[in-house]
């Protein structure tokens, strides 16, 4: 990921600017965790503890030598206040580095009082680096959670609780692999980092520029071109990335722009380039890294939730095109100039075999490798695929190594720094049982039943996902509603998908869409319009979710435990496929012609019949589908008559 993606995503704000010696530093720094990384996950055998806090201590050097203390606080150069706090979390983590086995083995785990001071100091500082690199969000709900634990008989109602000291608190935050340097760390100091590094390698070899060329070649003559090649582009680059953000950022200087050459508004190609970002952070194998934590808090193979995800994105995007070309349809807009278009053998002749990464990747993963062995293969891959094409500047040489290097280091920061800061919520719900809680008062509150349980828990993650990366809102809505939806029944895999689409959601969900905001930025159009004109455009995957919740079939899964048949996942895909685009046209309120108020009704009812599997309402959708769409052929008929005659 190169400088100027990176400037562009942190939350907490832009990194600096740095130049000289002060950028040798943060290369040498960022090139050494990268190589650390590579080492410790291919070449050697580390244990976990003293892996997660080496990396944690990397990290806390890269967040305070990069981030500012404010927003608008770009100074080119460190302070003085941000060495000493990169001195204050290195003596921290390594503290723990060298006390661990002291602390557990020679003093039984019993901590004296020095422990406990170098307890304190380094949460403190890690909570002011994740507001540094990923915003006030989650180091807020840390400290809450915090306060939660140490005042829990002061709290009301079911959620008090007999409360935990200080010293049993920081003991199970900072000295034990339940806390910050527990399981979300872990994943981010191995397979997040390898893909992380693994798209460094991708962009290095110029991958990007591909995606780009591929997908003009492929939808840039259809009508509305150039919004459909923002589609295929981003849901390519945005499985890599993991912030909407910097995928807005990234393609969206070349989609907007060439949205606008063929007469789209600003605001819309804005809003096609948000939400297409958006959804690359659930579209497989990556997810923006989050897939990883998802098959580790559920226990199963990360092959298992790729799988589950196929099906749900494709429908997402099917949405996204729809509205696009519903939309170009209505402004009566063509594509772009076939002259001005690559032809798709030339494009794969010249850099194709960039493509042998990614599919190298993927077949890793379906034949059941580990995604350590998979990143390490598209990694070497990327290196020697990019010497296979026919443009000399696509391939990595030692100058572009080391730049991959830097900048999957820096990469790192923001995914890292909140995978160690949530581990402290983490560690407050299973000490608290908040989760539980939680998820009790929801069920409570919605009376059992499943409909109003998955509108509460929407509502919960789209306000608790606001501003955050994909790993980071994925784990706050996992520990806090995601039990509550499988206390209600539904199938574990689909409730974890289900949370984590509404968290991605927020991004384009006012008043907080900062993938709009980004995109309206560069197309220089109204931000909170163009966030309402993405939230029109991706509601009909606001529908999705439910349809996993009530059909596990969507995500790969069986609501019985017998194995899923071929034929119930091709009727699910069709009947799915078939609810997303009623829901389309019904929000677009056009199909061929504009919609009068009885069409438009029809089609949303065939949107939420088709949402419940069953006979009935499949049957029930289908037929209203086929009526409504019979009846707006004939009046479109009856006024070409007229006008004929006219």
């Amino acid at each position: 990921m190169a400088d100027e993606q990176l400037k562009e995503q942190g939350a907490g704000g832009k990194i600096r600017n740095l130049t000289g010696k002060q950028k040798l530093v943060i290369s040498i720094v960022a090139a050494t965790l990268s190589s650390f990384a590579i080492t410790v996950n291919g070449l050697m055998n580390i244990q976990e503890i003293y892996r997660n806090v080496a990396f944690l201590g990397f990290l806390l050097i890269l967040t305070f030598l990069l981030y500012p203390p404010r927003k608008n606080s770009l100074k080119s150069r460190f302070q003085l206040s941000d060495v000493i706090l990169t001195l204050i979390g290195i003596v921290g983590v390594m503290y723990i580095f060298f006390s661990y086995t002291t602390i557990h083995v020679e003093r039984a785990s019993q901590p004296i009082l020095q422990d406990y001071v170098f307890a304190v100091i380094t949460i403190l500082v890690l909570l002011e680096a994740s507001r540094r690199a990923i915003g006030i969000f989650i180091p807020l709900l840390s400290g809450l959670a915090l306060i939660y634990a140490l005042f829990g008989p002061y709290f009301p109602g079911m959620f008090g609780h007999a409360g935990f000291s200080l010293e049993r608190l920081m003991y199970r935050i900072y000295m034990t692999t339940e806390g910050i340097f527990g399981m979300t760390l872990s994943i981010a100091s191995t397979y997040i980092v390898l893909f992380i590094l693994f798209g460094a390698f991708l962009n290095a070899s110029g991958a990007s520029k591909l995606f780009n060329d591929l997908a003009v070649a492929i939808a840039g003559q259809r009508r509305g071109g150039p919004a459909h090649v923002a589609v295929l582009t981003s849901a390519l680059t945005g499985s890599l990335n993991g912030s909407a953000v910097a995928n807005v950022a990234t393609t969206g200087s070349f989609t907007i722009p060439l949205m606008k050459s063929i007469g789209l508004k600003p605001r819309f190609a804005a809003a096609v380039e948000s939400t297409a970002s958006t959804g690359g952070m659930i579209m497989p194998p990556i997810m923006g890294a989050a897939a990883f934590i998802m098959a580790g808090f559920l226990g199963v193979s990360y092959t298992v939730i790729v799988f589950a995800a196929i099906i749900p994105t494709f429908l997402y995007y099917l949405a996204l095109i729809i509205s696009i070309h519903i939309e170009a349809k209505k402004q009566g807009l063509k594509g772009l100039n076939k002259d001005s278009i690559p032809q798709v053998w030339e494009v794969l002749k010249s850099r194709g075999a960039l493509l042998l990464p990614i599919i190298v990747v993927l077949v890793a993963l379906i034949m059941g490798r580990t995604p350590l062995y998979a990143g390490f293969a598209g990694i070497i891959l990327a290196i020697v695929a990019s010497w296979l094409t026919t443009e000399k500047e696509n391939r990595i040489n030692l100058t572009k190594f080391l730049n991959a290097l830097i900048d999957g280091g820096k990469g790192s920061v923001q995914v890292g720094i909140a995978c160690a800061s949530v581990g402290i919520i983490i560690a407050v719900v299973t000490m608290t049982g908040l989760g539980s809680t939680i998820a009790y008062n929801i069920i409570s509150i919605a009376g059992g039943n499943l409909w109003v349980i998955l509108l509460m828990v929407m509502i919960t993650c789209i306000v608790l996902s606001m501003g955050l990366p994909s790993t980071a809102l994925y784990i706050v809505v996992a520990v806090t509603v995601a039990p509550a939806l499988i206390e209600a029944g539904v199938n574990p895999v689909a409730a974890h998908l289900f949370v984590f689409w509404f968290g991605v959601l927020s991004n384009i969900t006012p008043p907080v869409a900062l993938a709009s905001y980004t995109a309206a930025g560069i197309a220089r159009a109204d931000a909170m319009k163009t966030s309402w004109t993405a939230l029109k455009i991706a509601l009909p995957g606001f529908i999705i979710p439910f349809m996993i919740a009530y059909n596990p079939i969507m995500v790969m899964q069986s609501s019985t435990g017998e194995p899923i048949s071929i034929l119930n996942v091709i009727v699910t895909l069709v009947t799915g496929g078939v609810g997303v685009f009623a829901f389309s046209v019904a929000t677009n309120n056009y199909l061929t012609a504009k919609l009068n108020i009885p069409e438009t009704v029809a089609f949303f009812a065939t949107a939420f019949l088709l949402i419940k599997p069953g006979l009935l309402t499949d049957l029930s959708g289908i037929t209203i589908l086929i009526a409504v769409l019979v009846f707006h052929s004939l009046k479109g008929r009856q006024k070409n008559k007229r006008t004929s005659v006219a």
